[in-house]
């Protein structure tokens, strides 16, 4: 058995653990940590060692001789690691999405979950970029449970006023 193909399967264990337990090598040298970036991150490393493993493996296989296929490897690890880092850094650094406040339901149509009274609140039930948010609600007219209502305004953050959508459009009466 070649000590390339070791090395190749070593790499990919490597990488299969840090996909399952996550990332050993962060925080083991904190002045490394702080020069190096995400380099010696077990996703890298892996990479890197199963890279140059399958990279000097293939070399090998087609008869070159020993100084090129540690060459090959060498350069296919590099290659490899680099990539490792870049995805590293690309996945570590991606912005999440904000989570919607009151003020970004204003305009947007929601459903009421309990009867708005007269002079008194009611909840309201509003979907935004995939999330769900429950209000209280106030509205100009008696709304029962299951109208459609447009969001108006707020009154609070955690309180707005509603119209029903059939309030909100234009009529098509001539």
């Amino acid at each position: 058995m070649s000590i390339y193909l070791v090395l190749g399967i070593a790499g990919l264990v490597v990488l299969a653990f840090s996909l399952v337990v996550g990332d050993l090598l962060g925080g083991v040298l904190p002045g490394l940590d702080a020069l190096s970036g995400d380099w010696f991150s077990t996703e890298v490393v892996g990479s890197f060692v199963a890279a140059l493993g399958f990279g000097g493996l293939i070399a090998e296989q087609a008869g070159a001789p020993g100084a090129v296929t540690l060459g090959v490897g060498l350069s296919a690890g590099i290659l490899f690691g680099a990539l490792g880092a870049a995805l590293t850094r690309l996945v570590r650094g991606g912005a999440t999405d904000h989570t919607p406040a009151t003020d970004d339901v204003v305009g947007h149509e929601g459903l009421v979950v309990s009867g708005i009274p007269a002079d008194g609140l009611g909840n309201v039930r509003v979907y935004l970029g995939g999330h769900t948010i429950s209000l209280n609600a106030r509205a100009d007219v008696v709304l029962d449970a299951g109208t459609r209502v447009h969001v108006t305004g707020v009154l609070s953050p955690t309180a707005v006023t509603v119209a029903p959508v059939w309030n909100a459009l234009p009529s098509t009466d001539s």
